[in-house]
């Protein structure tokens, strides 16, 4: 499992250690990641869009779902696996 934002490394790092996440959160500044996964529009969006993928062993998509409840998405999806 991976996490990304558009904040620097202290930034996630601060915030993944405030919510305990388990996970590396990965630094976006560009919005190359946002973009290429269409949870942003454009390169000067402030926020990305909240989405989680489920990425397959052969590296392609296989569900990307819209969710305000990530880390309840990310529990359900892997209780599913």
């Amino acid at each position: 499992m991976l996490g990304a934002s558009f904040d620097d490394a202290a930034a996630n790092k601060k915030f993944a250690d405030e919510q305990g996440y388990t996970y590396p959160l990965l630094c976006d500044t560009d919005r190359k990641l946002g973009l290429a996964y269409k949870a942003c529009d454009s390169a000067s969006d402030s926020w990305p869009r909240r989405v989680t993928y489920v990425i397959g062993k052969d590296g392609k998509i296989e569900q990307a779902i819209h969710t305000q409840d990530v880390a309840g998405q990310a529990a359900a999806l892997l209780a599913k696996s």
